[in-house]
């Protein structure tokens, strides 16, 4: 076997980036940073920075997300690895794979920012992709580095996976209505959907939904019934995108 020389391969370096979502005022939103350093400075990126040599991705990922905005992961908060991206030019300082970071939660406190960003904030997914049309554009200039791309990735695997497993209960607090969980299907798949129609559906589906035998009036109204996550991972039947 010959022997390992590490000089004979170019040298990168490693970070993870975050797609942190959540729903705000019925609207999906995406955590944003504007960066107070070169490269790209003044402009808004995701959050995210370089994995140090004694700490694991995941690790990486708290960390920065701490740093950064001030929030610390929850437990009831959904994290996953989104994929890598690893063009050669992706990054003007050196060669730099970015190993993305999927996040979801229910309504987040308001961001701080923190180590190399100016200011944080949440924005809708919309208006961060330039997707809301002339009458509210998106940001220019875009997204930093190829954070659009790892953006709309982190989107639209938020969208596919709602449709098949029990994900959409991550963006809800411990205890939900129907209508409550309703408007996190509109929100994040950009649709009004028929509250009868969905009631049937996500009632009708076991293990899906568990009532709680608690009643709630916060969104007006009549005592709406209260639901927690149950214990089912996948839907049978699936809920459906509706064709835009």
């Amino acid at each position: 076997m010959s022997p390992y020389d590490p000089s004979a391969f170019p040298p990168f370096a490693v970070t993870v980036d975050l797609v942190v979502l959540t729903v705000r005022h019925h609207a999906l939103c995406a955590l944003s940073v504007r960066r107070g350093e070169p490269p790209f400075q003044g402009r808004w990126a995701l959050p995210g920075g370089f994995v140090r040599a004694d700490e694991d991705l995941s690790q990486a990922a708290a960390r920065e997300l701490a740093e950064e905005t001030g929030l610390r992961a929850q437990s009831g908060a959904h994290l996953e690895q989104l994929a890598t991206y690893g063009d050669p030019q992706r990054d003007p300082r050196m060669r730099v794979v970015s190993v993305a970071h999927l996040v979801l939660a229910p309504d987040l406190p308001a961001p701080r920012a923190g180590g190399d960003a100016r200011s944080a904030r949440w924005a809708p997914v919309g208006t961060l992709l330039g997707e809301d049309g002339p009458d509210h554009p998106g940001d220019a200039p875009p997204l930093a580095f190829d954070h659009a791309r790892i953006l709309a990735d982190g989107v639209e695997r938020a969208r596919s996976k709602i449709e098949y497993s029990s994900l959409a209960t991550a963006f809800c607090p411990p205890e939900f209505t129907v209508g409550e969980l309703r408007r996190v299907y509109e929100a994040v798949w950009g649709v009004a959907l028929d509250p009868r129609n969905f009631h049937r559906k996500v009632t009708g589906t076991v293990g899906f939904l568990v009532p709680t035998g608690g009643t709630t009036t916060r969104q007006g109204g009549r005592p709406a019934q209260l639901f927690r996550a149950g214990g089912a991972t996948l839907l049978n039947p699936p809920m459906l995108r509706p064709e835009v």
